[in-house]
């Protein structure tokens, strides 16, 4: 029996939905819609695309989307001069810097200068110590995508011996904690992991967030397991996964499919940490710098 297809896309269109009339709400008590404040520095054609897609997701559901784009050559004080701008900006709610940052420019030191009330990447160490301890906090969007998206399936995570393939601070790590919070078994895997198939096969749940096109095949994945691929890859001119789709789905209860799985929700999570981190924001302000 094939994989039941977990659809990124319809889920991120329910949770747009629900985003579009909290924002209303939030214009009505406050006279004044959510703000998301882009930064973009360099001229990278994806980064460039997905700031594009980022600020019409917003414009769609209600927020206000300020989009501030600078040159490669722009300094690192000016980047950061920006950012301090923005957090002392009560009209700004949400401040989103894209990745990859050029390469003269400490990407930790500007993610740590937003203010984390308006971090609405997760990525600013207040936010992540808070995420590790289960505290409430603004967390990864790609993570909290993925959380979202077994909750729409009906997957009970209580006690699942859960996988995840890659280690990284944006994905890997805060999807672990997630898991770890709704008290799943997790293993993480990286590159110094032995005999990777073999630990794979124990989940019953696997995210793969690895970087490395089809590398997880049907050796890694046990009958029945629920499968979600984090990967973007460009093989000849098409997207794919890590997850080699054709072998894997015949073997898994469900999965997504890339592109349509993780990546809408991705985005859809970014608008709704923004309207919460406004929300937020009227209760407790920011924290000053």
């Amino acid at each position: 029996m094939a994989a039941r297809i977990i659809d990124g896309k319809a889920v991120a269109a329910e949770v747009r939905a629900g985003v579009a009339e909290e924002a209303r709400r939030f214009r009505a008590e406050s006279g004044r819609p959510p703000c998301l404040a882009v930064v973009l520095v360099g001229d990278d054609p994806a980064s460039h695309s997905y700031i594009r897609g980022k600020v019409r997701a917003a414009e769609e559901v209600g927020i206000e989307a300020r989009d501030h784009l600078l040159p490669a050559e722009t300094r690192e004080e000016a980047l950061l001069s920006l950012v301090a701008s923005l957090n002392a900006d009560p009209a700004v709610h949400g401040i989103l810097v894209q990745l990859p940052l050029p390469a003269h420019i400490d990407k930790a030191a500007v993610l740590e200068a937003i203010d984390p009330h308006k971090d609405v990447d997760g990525f600013h160490p207040y936010n992540v110590g808070r995420l590790v301890l289960g505290a409430p906090a603004l967390a990864p969007c790609t993570p909290t995508g993925i959380l979202k998206l077994l909750d729409h399936a009906g997957v009970d995570l209580t006690g699942k011996e859960a996988v995840v393939v890659g280690r990284s601070t944006m994905v890997g790590r805060p999807t672990a904690s997630l898991l770890l919070h709704r008290n799943a078994t997790v293993t993480t895997c990286h590159s110094r992991t032995r005999d990777l198939a073999a630990v794979c096969r124990r989940a019953e749940i696997l995210v793969v967030a690895i970087g490395r096109a089809r590398m997880i095949g049907a050796d890694h994945v046990s009958p029945g397991a629920v499968v979600i691929d984090v990967g973007t890859n460009r093989v000849d001119g098409r997207l794919v996964g890590d997850v080699d789709f054709d072998a894997v789905a015949p073997k898994a209860s469900a999965i997504t499919p890339v592109p349509g799985g993780v990546g809408p929700m991705t985005v859809a999570m970014l608008m709704v940490n923004t309207v919460r981190a406004a929300t937020l924001q009227r209760h407790a302000p920011p924290i000053s710098r």
